[in-house]
């Protein structure tokens, strides 16, 4: 527990220098982060466009997320970037020509739009994105990715329609269990694995990804069952606390 408190802590402490203008603290900041944009352009690497390109692409992802953090949002900066990571990825790609949008997926994203100003205007108040594909008659999923392929790539944190209040991004996919969110959730892991102490890595390896007994992990440590067991335990205390 101690260990996540005192990463946290420093990204955080990091940040705030970032934001006040300390270049030293940006480069830290990113260095100590680079791990999601990797993951993230490891995802996108079939695309055409070369890893390097990627990574640098992400990076300014990850420079508009050290900027516009907000703190009092109370959620881990990773939970934050990896959305803008993967936006301005995909932007990239888009704007590059590398990502098509149908003509259907345009139409679609405008006939949303129309049923969204519709409610607004009759009942002066923001349409959730499940009322909006039943009145289109599409799924949920149809619907996000209509009106993604027309709308610029955001935060989760902004509003959908771009107001000051109102229905967002987070919102709309909180209860999703789309490949995106398991992709957040695999990024944000790694992450914080790769954050842990050397020999914290060493057990998550041997007992989760080997499937070894902690007994045999243990031997191969040269520790104790009983010291692999109280590891352990603060292995999931600190995922429990970075994840959040």
């Amino acid at each position: 527990m101690a260990v996540a408190e005192d990463l946290q802590a420093r990204t955080l402490e990091l940040i705030a220098q970032a934001q006040a203008g300390d270049e030293a603290a940006t480069e830290e900041v990113m260095r100590l982060n680079m791990g999601l944009v990797r993951a993230v352009a490891l995802r996108f690497r079939d695309r055409g466009t070369e890893m390097e390109d990627l990574m640098q692409i992400g990076s300014i992802g990850m420079l508009r997320a050290v900027r516009s953090f907000d703190f009092a949002r109370g959620c881990a900066f990773s939970t934050y970037a990896v959305p803008l990571i993967i936006g301005e990825v995909r932007r990239f790609l888009r704007d590059d020509g590398l990502i098509h949008v149908s003509r259907t997926a345009k139409k679609l994203g405008m006939d949303l739009m129309g049923a969204r100003a519709a409610i607004v205007t009759r009942e002066g108040r923001e349409p959730r994105l499940e009322e909006l594909a039943a009145l289109c008659s599409v799924s949920v999923t149809e619907a996000a990715a209509a009106l993604d392929a027309i709308s610029p790539v955001g935060s989760l944190s902004e509003p959908v329609w771009g107001e000051e209040e109102g229905v967002t991004l987070e919102m709309t996919v909180a209860d999703s269990d789309s490949g995106m969110d398991r992709l957040f959730d695999r990024i944000a892991l790694g992450q914080a694995v790769a954050q842990m102490p050397p020999l914290w890595r060493k057990i998550v390896l041997l007992r989760y990804f080997r499937d070894l007994t902690q007994q045999k992990t243990a031997e191969m440590l040269g520790l104790t069952q009983v010291k692999v067991s109280r590891e352990e335990k603060k292995i999931v205390e600190y995922l429990r606390h970075e994840l959040g």
